[in-house]
This record gives C-alpha cells, structure tokens and sequence, in this order.
C-alpha cells in the first residue's frame, strides 16, 4: 500500500491510482497508433515525462491533448475500442446536456470510485465524476492577429463562466473583490441561457479558425491554443512546429509528446525542472478519497 493524503485530506492508495491512470494512457495510445491518431502527453503528464520520466511521484492524474481534428477523430472510436472498464464522456453528457462541470472530454476508468462528502453532487452528475479520469485537452487555431486572437479566448472564458451558472453550486469563497463581481455578472446572465446552448456556442467559436484553416491557411497566424484549458490557462499558446509529435519514454514505455515541449513547460511552470516545497508535492486532483476497484 502506497497511501497519501491530499490537499482535502483524503487519503488514497498512489501506487494503484498511477496504475490506473498509465492503463488508460495505453489504451488510449493503443487506439491512437491503430488508426494513425495524433495524441501527445500534456500538462503534468508531459512534465513528469521530461523530469522523471513517469509519473510525477505525487502527481494523480494523466493529461492528454489533440488537434481537434484528431480528437474527432478518436471520438467516433474511443467507446468501440475502449476496454469495457473504460468510457469516454463528453461535457455535454451530464443530464442531457443540461448541466455543466466543464469543457473537458474525459475518459473514465469504470472499475474505480471516489468517494463524496457531498453524495448530492455525485447524484447530479449521474454518477459520471464518481471515477478516477484522463483529461482530453483540444487545440484549436487563433485567428491572425494579436487582437482577433485575444477575443476567442476571452469568449472562452466568458462562455465558461456562462457555464458555471449550471453547475449543482458553486464556491464563492474561491473569489474574492472584482473577480467575485466578475463571476457573479456571468453566472447571472448564464442562467438565462440553456446549457445546451452554451455547450453549441463553445464548441462553434473554439473550432471556427480550425475549420477555416482547412480552407484558408492565411486566416490564422501559425499559432494555437487550448481551448478547452480552465479559464486560468487559456494564456497558453503554441506555435504549429510545437505539435510534431516525438516519443517520451514514461513509466518505461513510449508515449508521444511535442517536439517543442520546453516553450510549453516554460509557460505553465516557469522552472520546471525545479521540483516544489515539499509541503507541496501532494496530490491535487482526487478531490475526494479515491479507490480502486
């Protein structure tokens, strides 16, 4: 037994979420090479390939990205080729498209529970967050222009603080002065909106330069971003070259990630290959005590 607490305080088997976690990975990977797929490792998945080559020691999720071509790609096979103790979700399957949690495509890992405080929001979900997950991250082209570019990505962020208005609750103590108002505004006015309706409005104005690129490479301006990331990191940015794909050695096996990974481990972490406090170097993603099954 591997067990640690995170930041809430639970505690959890590590070694058997990390298991879990690298087998969704490979089967994702699996499905990806079978097709002629493109995927890369992101975020911390990416970086604990580069520094540790594997999992970050106290690191608790995987992290996957795709062009959005690919990932449609992958969607229309992911349930048909995923083992049975797996499941892709799209955002707007929770009650039918009416409630939100974010705009993250994740797959699940079915033989595994979390364990809620609050059996009421697990309810809400239908159940579909009361699992161990893979993040799927989708990028999508910027317009030319520093201007045009800067006004997708706040419709993004202003499209998910619409969104907020359908979750179950909200923390409002995570906000705090201008930024509360902020949130409060767009909460207000995404509660006159179908959820519906947002989830078709994000996914139009995050796609719309990719699609267009297919048709006119000069509507955009070689760069990218993740435009489904948390408002938070809807700053990250690549360049085209960013995405060419090499292999990472993880948990000693092969696993693609981008040629250019510096410039976006440099963006989300700054010094990366600085390892944390160690009061720090604690699981942050199982927001609730975790078990595999």
């Amino acid at each position: 037994m591997n067990n640690i607490e995170n930041e809430q305080g639970w505690k959890f088997d590590l070694e058997k979420v990390h298991k879990a976690n690298l087998e969704i990975l490979r089967a994702i990977r699996d499905i990806c090479e079978k097709h002629n797929i493109t995927y890369l490792i992101d975020s911390g998945t990416l970086l604990g390939a580069v520094r540790h080559h594997g999992f970050i020691p106290w690191d608790d999720d995987i992290d996957i990205c795709f062009r959005r071509e690919e990932f449609e790609r992958f969607k229309a096979i992911a349930n048909l080729e995923l083992p049975k103790n797996m499941e892709l979700v799209m955002p707007y399957e929770y009650r039918n498209g009416e409630a939100f949690y974010d705009f993250v495509p994740r797959v699940l890992y079915l033989d595994s529970r979390r364990h809620s405080e609050d059996d009421k929001d697990m309810e809400f979900y239908e159940g579909k967050l009361n699992h161990l997950w893979v993040d799927l991250f989708i990028i999508d082209r910027l317009p030319a222009g520093k201007t045009k570019g800067k006004i997708v990505k706040l419709m993004q962020q202003i499209l998910f603080g619409f969104g907020m208005a359908h979750r179950r609750k909200l923390d409002w103590s995570k906000y705090k002065g201008l930024v509360k108002f902020e949130v409060a505004v767009l909460v207000g006015i995404g509660k006159m909106i179908p959820m519906k309706t947002i989830f078709r409005w994000q996914d139009k104005i995050a796609g719309k330069y990719t699609e267009l690129y297919g048709r006119n490479k000069e509507v955009t301006n070689g760069k990218s971003f993740f435009s489904n990331y948390q408002p938070d990191y809807q700053y990250c940015t690549v360049e085209d070259s960013w995405e060419e794909p090499i292999h990472f050695e993880f948990e000693g096996e092969k696993f693609t990630g981008p040629k250019e990974w510096d410039k976006v481990l440099k963006m989300l972490y700054g010094d990366y290959m600085k390892l944390p406090p160690v009061e720090k170097r604690v699981p942050s993603h199982s927001g609730r005590e975790l078990e595999i099954l």
